[in-house]
């Protein structure tokens, strides 16, 4: 439930449309749900914007439908990440206003608050870039993270350090952009670059690509610690879905989109 909904609510009760009664009902379930194989936190909507994000990895499909359902009567718009094809055809056959980004492998049930126009016509954007064609399912869960909160995204992928040139090319986009996200396996250099060419928060990802020695990330991950290069904050492996949270609350602290 959002404070959106909240309003809506309350201002039925005013204008006598709805009961006291009936408005108790609907508040009875904050702040959380019990369903025995979970707690659904129905408050989060109210306290940071936008309601609980599902997990599915490692959830029964069951389960997954289960919790998507209730969070939906709570909320306009919701969010399954790293959800399978075979997950999303069993929750589409129950909600059938359920979408499917494949390459971010995210489940989006309901519609954002804002369309892809209306997104485009946003002056700050938060710029989203990978290094190799690789990393592109972390950097695109990154991107429909982003967009279903609500800023604008532009990308520019494949521009990894091994032909320095591509990125070089993307300079206008690169200046222009609020924060960046910036995802990297192998050595996982790219983050440092691009930081010592924008004077703009820039949000690292290590990936989980490369050889042996890069360790499943680990070594992209310590690389982007270690840089020298200022304003590099740095998220979990393959973590896109913290990336593009984090670089929405950055590009739209000064919109109060969150109240």
């Amino acid at each position: 439930m959002n404070a959106e909904t909240i309003r809506s609510i309350l201002k039925d009760v005013a204008d006598g449309g709805r009961s006291v009664e009936d408005a108790m009902d609907q508040l009875r379930r904050l702040p959380y749900d019990d369903i025995s194989f979970a707690k659904l936190d129905n408050h989060r909507g109210i306290r940071t914007g936008f309601p609980e994000v599902v997990f599915c990895q490692g959830k029964e499909t069951g389960q997954i439908i289960h919790i998507l359902k209730m969070l939906r009567e709570m909320d306009s718009c919701i969010m399954g990440t790293r959800a399978t094809r075979e997950v999303f055809d069993a929750v589409v056959a129950e909600i059938p206003d359920a979408e499917y980004f494949p390459a971010a492998r995210i489940i989006r049930v309901g519609k954002p608050k804002k369309s892809v126009e209306e997104l485009a016509k946003a002056n700050n954007y938060v710029a989203v870039l990978c290094a190799g064609t690789a990393d592109l399912p972390v950097a695109m869960e990154a991107v429909v993270t982003i967009q279903t909160l609500g800023s604008r995204v532009e990308t520019a992928f494949d521009v990894g350090v091994a032909g320095i040139h591509r990125l070089l090319g993307q300079q206008e986009l690169l200046q222009r952009a609020n924060v960046l996200v910036v995802a990297a396996g192998m050595e996982g250099a790219l983050p440092s670059v691009v930081a010592g060419l924008v004077g703009r928060p820039v949000i690292a990802v290590p990936t989980s690509v490369g050889y042996g020695a890069s360790f499943g990330g680990l070594a992209a991950m310590l690389a982007m610690l270690n840089s020298c290069a200022t304003g590099v904050s740095v998220v979990n492996i393959d973590n896109g879905f913290g990336a593009g949270y984090l670089a929405h609350m950055v590009n739209t602290t000064n919109e109060n989109s969150l109240s």
